[in-house]
């Protein structure tokens, strides 16, 4: 029985601290893991970028978008949220009180674990700082995204998706991830080994971390 909760889920599961109906209502557990969840998604941001060989897809991205819109990258990763929120409109995909949270606290948590995250200029360090970060960016997402109050613009995306046409998890991620890699390199977003490394495996980090959280 224990090794069956290493088996990737295909979709969100259902855990002892998913919320109800309501995207705005939440248990006093269900707030908690919510709070712990997108504190640690930022910790596994600042743990790719203290790493110093790469960001993720999505700020190479806002790299990219800066370059030519002239504008900083917290303009453009505004954009970049703004669009894929309008593509949850076809899916259905509701914000809930978890997508402001994520929104919030997410940035928080960089700037507060940046302080505290060192950073690597060792290869090795580095590779395996970007190894940790990714794990932690897999637990976040199992905890926040479970708790059924509403994800973050990316995450939306890809819970949506899900949804509509029934695609895994990791493999919907992995498209996601790697649109975002291509499309921020064409405009001039910088590329590292762990941008790399973090596209290829994030996906499937998510979608394990599901199977390792779903209710039994």
């Amino acid at each position: 029985m224990a090794t069956s909760r290493f088996v990737r889920s295909r979709s969100v599961p259902s855990t002892p601290w998913s919320a109800g109906a309501s995207d705005w209502k939440a248990s006093p557990l269900t707030f908690v893991v919510l709070i712990i969840g997108n504190w640690l998604y930022g910790t596994g941001e600042a743990l790719l970028i203290n790493a110093n060989i790469g960001q993720t897809s999505g700020t190479v991205l806002a790299q990219g978008i800066s370059k030519h819109l002239n504008c900083s990258i917290g303009w453009s990763t505004l954009y970049i949220s703004v669009s894929v929120m309008l593509l949850w409109i076809p899916l259905r995909q509701r914000p809930g009180i978890g997508t402001l949270i994520n929104i919030v606290l997410v940035s928080v948590s960089i700037d507060v674990m940046m302080k505290i995250i060192p950073v690597q200029t060792n290869l090795i360090a580095q590779l395996a700082q970007v190894l940790v970060g990714v794990f932690v960016f897999g637990v976040a997402s199992a905890l926040y995204i479970t708790c059924n109050l509403g994800a973050g613009p990316r995450d939306g995306l890809m819970t949506g998706l899900n949804k509509k046409f029934n695609w895994p998890i990791a493999k919907v991620r992995l498209a996601m991830e790697s649109i975002m890699l291509i499309g921020g390199w064409l405009l001039g977003g910088q590329v590292g080994i762990g941008t790399v490394i973090y596209t290829l495996l994030v996906g499937e980090t998510i979608a394990l971390c599901f199977g390792l959280v779903k209710s039994r």
